[in-house]
């Protein structure tokens, strides 16, 4: 395709493409948008566009055009409509280690000692097992109950807040 046939297909078919795209998507900037970069689009592969199939090409881009933008403003967040209070909250929180602390005074006797010997001090199972008479197995079970309940109890908003 040369210039020639370049702006005849321009001064044929752009007002086409654009009403076109202003039924599908109602807003004319928009439109004028894609019908420009349509346009840009043919200028670009003008060398590989067969001046008789040109009005196929020019309304296929023109679509897919339209699609492309059509999927990137879905894609964003127009942020004058977000809703603040659903992404955020003024309510202060307290010191983890604080709440921490808090669980595990709410655990039993057992399951505070092994959890304390296990993850405060570092002993092995087996020297936690010696420590408090416990076997090595119920050694495990305490500790993973002990944490269970306080990944639950720390994972709780009402913990947090």
């Amino acid at each position: 395709m040369n210039i020639e046939e370049y702006n005849t297909t321009v001064d044929l078919y752009s007002d086409g493409v654009y009403r076109f795209i202003l039924k599908n998507i109602k807003n004319e900037e928009k439109a004028k948008d894609i019908v420009q970069d349509t346009y840009e689009k043919l200028w670009i592969n003008a060398g590989n566009v067969n001046f008789q199939k040109v009005k196929s090409y020019v309304f296929t881009t023109a679509y897919h055009t339209m699609i492309d933008v059509i999927r990137k403003e879905k894609r964003m967040t127009d942020f004058e409509n977000v809703r603040e209070e659903r992404y955020s909250h003024n309510k202060q929180y307290s010191d983890l280690g604080e709440i921490l602390n808090h669980g595990l005074n709410n655990l039993n006797e057992i399951q505070r000692s092994v959890i304390l010997l296990r993850d405060y001090e570092g002993y092995s199972y087996k020297e936690i097992g010696e420590i408090t008479g416990l076997s090595e197995p119920q050694v495990k079970v305490y500790i993973f109950r002990a944490r269970v309940y306080l990944k639950e109890f720390i994972g709780s908003m009402d913990a947090v807040i």
